[in-house]
C-alpha cells in the first residue's frame, strides 16, 4: 500500500517504513520521537485498487515518526553581471525534519459514507420539497426587482423625447488644391 501526501507545498510517495526528508514541521515536532499524522492524503494506492482525493482523500491519513532535524544541501546563488566586475556569492542550507512512515490508515469512510446515501435517498423527496420551497419564496422578490428596471427603461424613451436633437458635426473643409509652380525659362 501507497500514499501520496502532501507537506510543505511540495507531494510525497510514501510507503510504509520510508525515511523522508521534509521541510522544518511547525512546533513540537521537531523533537526525536515525536509521533506526527498528515491528513492531507492526495491519493491512496493498494495494488489495482487507487483512490483519488478531490482534492484530498477524505478520512485518510499518514501517521509517521519525527527521527530528527537536519540541514538540506548546501544551495549556491551567485550573482554576475557583466563588464561591471559585479560578482555575489551567498548561499544557505534549508531546515529539514527527517521522518519515518509507519502507517497508513486508508478511508473507513467508505463503509460508513454508503449507509448515510442509503438514508440519503429515503430523505430525498423531504429535502427536495425543503429546498424548493425557499427559492418559490425567492422567485417573487427577484421578479419584482426585475420588474422595476424594465418600467424605468420604459419611461425612459418619454424623457428622452423631450430633449432636443443633437447637432450634426459641420462638413469638412474641402483639400487645399495644388497650385503648379511656373517652370523656369532658359
Amino acid at each position: 500500500m501507497y500514499a501520496v501526501l502532501s507537506s510543505g507545498g511540495k507531494q510525497y510517495r510514501v510507503e510504509a517504513g520510508t525515511t523522508l526528508m521534509l521541510e522544518r514541521l511547525d512546533g513540537e515536532p521537531g523533537v526525536a520521537g515525536a509521533q506526527v499524522t498528515f491528513d492531507r492524503v492526495l491519493l491512496i494506492g493498494d495494488g489495482d485498487d487507487v483512490t483519488i482525493g478531490t482534492p484530498t482523500v477524505a478520512g485518510a491519513s499518514v501517521s509517521a515518526t519525527v527521527l530528527g532535524e537536519a540541514l538540506g544541501p548546501k544551495l549556491v546563488i551567485f550573482k554576475f553581471k557583466q563588464k561591471v566586475k559585479y560578482r555575489r556569492r551567498t548561499g544557505h542550507r534549508q531546515h529539514m525534519t527527517r521522518v519515518r512512515i509507519d502507517t497508513i490508515n486508508p478511508t473507513a469512510a467508505k463503509k460508513a459514507a454508503a449507509k448515510p446515501k442509503a438514508d440519503a435517498a429515503e430523505a430525498a423527496p423531504e429535502e427536495a420539497a425543503a429546498k424548493a420551497a425557499p427559492k418559490a419564496k425567492a422567485a417573487p422578490k427577484a421578479a419584482a426587482k426585475v420588474a422595476t428596471p424594465r418600467a424605468r427603461k420604459a419611461a425612459s424613451p418619454a424623457k428622452v423625447a423631450d430633449k432636443p436633437a443633437a447637432k450634426k458635426p459641420a462638413a469638412k473643409k474641402p483639400a487645399a488644391r495644388r497650385v503648379a509652380k511656373p517652370k523656369a525659362q532658359e
